[in-house]
């Protein structure tokens, strides 16, 4: 995103490496992949696992508050730390953290503008050094916003009412295929997609050559162009959350929408649900 653009829920990689060292900041990195933080990160970053970390073991949910509190303990961080996220494939799962860490209330949170992407074609140093940081007491206070997250009953009851993005390949999206082409193809029983959703691939939101964000004036038309505008209940979704993740961070974050809603349920429950409705 070019600098006339920036907002305080991004910063760039040429800001990041000026202020790593800054006090009260930690810079977190969340990958697909997440041996890709073993092979180098950024000075000073902290590793999670996002199956591990971000998702409850047991029942299929976002990791609860409990185990996300104690999860930014052990990484060094209190209610006052920003943490600043970046990840690999254009910051897929670090959207996703970003969205769950404002889910349960921790706002001091920002993305770093490319991610790993923008930071390697720079030549930006890595470092293999794993740091350790002094262990803190880390509460949430209040409950989740709600208003930010959407169960499957909520979105059969908007359909028609509701901007519904779906966030996937149009292979996906057709009902072609039902995961990413470079994974295995499960996670549901049917294919296809919610009806009177619109498709939006989660990659038209980045420029190809650096992984950054669009112009706000171009993220506006290319979701506007679809009817996905900010005088609606929005509701993203993908096959498990992440991509939705980062449209809901477009949406919500860069183009200041007001009422944007990650279905982290997304395909993988709609598809496998008992009668409800898709489309092909």
């Amino acid at each position: 995103m070019s600098s006339q653009t920036q907002t305080k829920a991004l910063v760039s990689t040429e800001w990041i490496a000026d202020h790593l060292k800054d006090a009260g900041l930690r810079v977190v990195e969340v990958d697909v992949d997440p041996s890709a933080y073993e092979k180098g990160h950024v000075e000073g970053a902290v590793g999670w696992n996002w199956k591990r970390d971000l998702q409850d073991q047991v029942s299929r949910d976002i990791a609860s508050k409990e185990a996300l509190a104690d999860l930014l303990g052990r990484s060094g961080i209190t209610p006052d730390t920003t943490i600043v996220l970046y990840g690999d494939n254009n910051n897929w799962f670090a959207a996703y953290a970003y969205w769950a860490l404002k889910y349960y209330g921790h706002d001091k949170v920002q993305l770093i503008d490319g991610g790993r992407v923008k930071w390697e074609k720079e030549g930006r140093a890595y470092s293999t050094d794993v740091p350790r940081y002094s262990a803190a007491t880390y509460r949430f206070h209040g409950s989740p916003r709600e208003e930010i997250r959407a169960y499957r009953d909520h979105v059969q009851s908007k359909l028609g009412k509701a901007g519904l993005v779906d966030v996937r390949s149009p292979k996906e999206y057709s009902g072609e295929l039902l995961a990413p082409e470079n994974l295995p193809q499960e996670g549901a029983q049917r294919g296809g997609h919610i009806p009177t959703a619109v498709s939006i691939p989660w990659g038209t939101a980045v420029n190809t050559e650096d992984g950054t964000f669009k112009t706000v004036d171009e993220l506006r038309e290319i979701y506007g162009g679809k009817g996905i505008t900010a005088n609606q209940e929005v509701i993203a979704y993908c096959r498990i959350g992440e991509r939705s993740a980062h449209t809901w961070f477009v949406l919500k974050e860069l183009l200041g929408y007001p009422d944007v809603k990650n279905y982290d349920g997304s395909w993988t429950e709609w598809g496998s649900s008992i009668r409800v409705p898709i489309e092909k």
